[in-house]
């Protein structure tokens, strides 16, 4: 039975906030609480970009309020890139799946990040203090200081003694891109002290841990991913205390990130799923790790001690050659879906970090990563056995025309 959640939330809808509920209970029903009363099923879709607004004294003293400090607008909307209420919806689902008073959502995971370290780099605190391996983007931006930071590289242990007085945030990811290495989330947040550390939960989801309540301050998702759940979506978010919500709202405003209304339904429809799909597939992951882990073919299984769907191998012989070899499962970038995809970290998704770096933080030249989904485990595992080839001491079997010579 699931463990009930706290009663944190952004009650957009809700004119009574509702008592604490287990996480599949919330994942069915947060950000949906006021549709019977309306008469509704199925949350609206509103496309609207703008609204009408005939008072416009009201609107002037809103509009201040929100430069001011981020507030969500109560009322009417305005503009689609102040706020939307489908995105709405979706964020009070998310921040009460992760414990935390608010979520913002972003077009992107990336641009979810961005916006985290403007918000930062926006208070004189530049400098981010960061446990590779991240995903290769993450690395990128922070090692290119694109937003004007600049990054130090440490293990877990460094992270106090990297710490200095512009130091605006420490990041980690746990289990991490693409390694599925795991970093002890409250002895982290111990050593940051007073500095916020922004965990990306990506791979585990709300369903597998809670990084809030280990001590991290904001807790980043790529929503394309496991939130959305089915690969047709592209979103970031980031949950988070209100302050912040706040200030990230603002950048929002400001950058125009926004998230398309039909990507908020669409995260609002995946999370109700989403404590089913993590666990069935990763019951399946959980299988082919340990049957990867017996195989000779397969130098080395990384899996994560908290389950989860995502499974890296590094092989005895050529991944390219496993990339190539599969049918079933999908060879792509990206992960979290109902079907399962591979992809090569070192050529694809991780390309952009630097060799030396790339490697020293494990991701190894003959690393594969696999996410799974919800197919059947014995198909997948007869796919992933024809894609590694021939076993050692296996005699080949020759083809027709050398079988007849």
């Amino acid at each position: 039975m699931d463990t009930p959640l706290d009663s944190a939330s952004t009650p957009a809808y809700d004119a009574v906030r509702p008592a604490p509920r287990a996480l599949a209970t919330e994942a069915v029903h947060a950000g949906r609480d006021d549709l019977a009363r309306q008469g509704l099923h199925a949350p609206p879709i509103d496309l609207s970009t703008t609204y009408p607004s005939y008072d416009s004294r009201a609107e002037a003293a809103r509009i201040d309020a929100f430069a001011t400090d981020g507030a969500e607008l109560d009322g009417t909307p305005v503009y689609g890139r102040l706020g939307n209420p489908t995105v709405a919806r979706f964020e009070t689902a998310l921040a009460r799946l992760e414990g935390t008073e608010s979520a913002v959502a972003f077009a992107s995971g990336m641009a979810a990040l961005s916006a985290v370290l403007l918000v930062r780099s926006a208070m004189g605190l530049r400098h981010v203090v960061a446990v590779r391996p991240l995903y290769g983007c993450s690395d990128h931006l922070l090692t290119a200081g694109l937003l004007g930071t600049e990054v130090t590289w440490t293990d877990p242990a460094g992270i106090t003694d990297a710490l200095r007085p512009d130091t605006g945030l420490v990041m980690v990811e746990t289990p991490a891109n693409p390694t599925l290495a795991e970093v002890d989330l409250r002895a982290v947040a111990h050593a940051c002290g007073s500095v916020p550390l922004l965990a990306d939960n990506t791979f585990a989801t709300p369903v597998l841990q809670r990084p809030a309540e280990q001590g991290a301050r904001l807790v980043l998702h790529s929503a394309t991913k496991y939130l959305g759940g089915h690969g047709d979506v592209m979103a970031g978010v980031v949950a988070c205390d209100e302050e912040l919500a706040g200030r990230l709202r603002q950048v929002r405003f400001a950058t125009g990130g926004v998230l398309h209304p039909l990507a908020g339904y669409l995260l609002l429809r995946g999370l109700s799923t989403l404590p089913v799909r993590v666990r069935a597939a990763s019951a399946t992951a959980a299988e082919l790790a340990a049957r990867l882990a017996d195989d000779p073919r397969v130098a080395r299984v990384h899996y994560p001690s908290i389950g989860g769907a995502m499974v890296a191998f590094e092989v005895h012989g050529d991944p390219h050659d496993v990339i190539g070899g599969v049918g079933l499962i999908t060879p792509a970038v990206s992960l979290g879906s109902v079907d399962t995809l591979i992809q090569h970290p070192a050529s694809i998704s991780h390309r952009i970090v630097d060799a030396d770096d790339r490697r020293g933080a494990g991701v190894g030249d003959r690393l594969l990563r696999m996410s799974v989904g919800l197919e059947d485990v014995e198909d997948l595992w007869a796919d992933l056995d024809r894609a590694l080839g021939v076993r050692p001491g296996q005699p080949q079997v020759r083809g027709l025309h050398q079988a007849m010579s």
